[in-house]
């Protein structure tokens, strides 16, 4: 485990720095920590019990209500990734995923195509960014899809906590260029560009 937390560590150790705030540079080891360490249950209370005893409502907090400006850590993931795997024979592969869910609070989430299951279902559905070379995937973006039911319910979005600039329909294909052009302006190394998207109950790869 300590050998675990080691290469953790250094391997957060520039995503930390971006992140400015001494505590959220203390918290967000911890949380990443419980995501991905032993335990099945991922939810704030038992990840604080098995990594940060006595600290449940920092990282509660860290979590709830921690706000931090996004561009900054996206560009770092672009940087390591393109360190990791980034080459002339590289390639970004858009995909797009669907996360089955119960209920309608969360956000984006409504019966719409889910490529995953092949059908439609209750489901959030996110386009990704993989920066990939040979067997070697890295995710470098996930931007989450709105259906019409949300774009068109206003009340509901602020409701939910939708930033203003998010609540314009965007189609996958547009989040997806979106995406293409911000990791461009990174110098992303790559060959070329692999899309597969699901749009209603049809997939299209280009």
């Amino acid at each position: 485990m300590a050998d675990w937390s080691t290469e953790l560590s250094a391997f957060l150790q520039p995503f930390l720095e971006k992140l400015g705030h001494k505590k959220r540079r203390q918290m967000c080891p911890l949380y990443v920590s419980g995501l991905i360490g032993p335990g099945d249950r991922k939810s704030i209370e038992p990840m604080a019990e098995r990594f940060a005893p006595g600290q449940y409502d920092r990282l509660h907090h860290f979590i709830s209500d921690g706000l931090w400006d996004a561009v900054p850590l996206e560009a770092e993931l672009a940087l390591q990734a393109d360190r990791i795997v980034g080459a002339s024979d590289a390639f970004l592969v858009i995909d797009d995923t669907g996360l089955p869910k119960k209920g309608d609070h969360s956000v984006g989430v409504a019966p719409q195509y889910a490529s995953m299951l092949g059908k439609r279902a209750n489901c959030q559905t996110l386009v990704s960014v993989t920066l990939a070379r040979e067997e070697v995937p890295v995710p470098v973006g996930l931007r989450l899809f709105l259906p019409d039911s949300w774009i068109g319910d206003q009340q509901r979005m602020a409701k939910a906590g939708v930033p203003d600039d998010m609540r314009t329909s965007r189609t996958k294909p547009e989040i997806a260029l979106a995406e293409i052009d911000r990791l461009i302006v990174t110098g992303v190394h790559r060959q070329a560009v692999f899309a597969l998207l699901a749009v209603s109950n049809r997939v299209f790869a280009t």
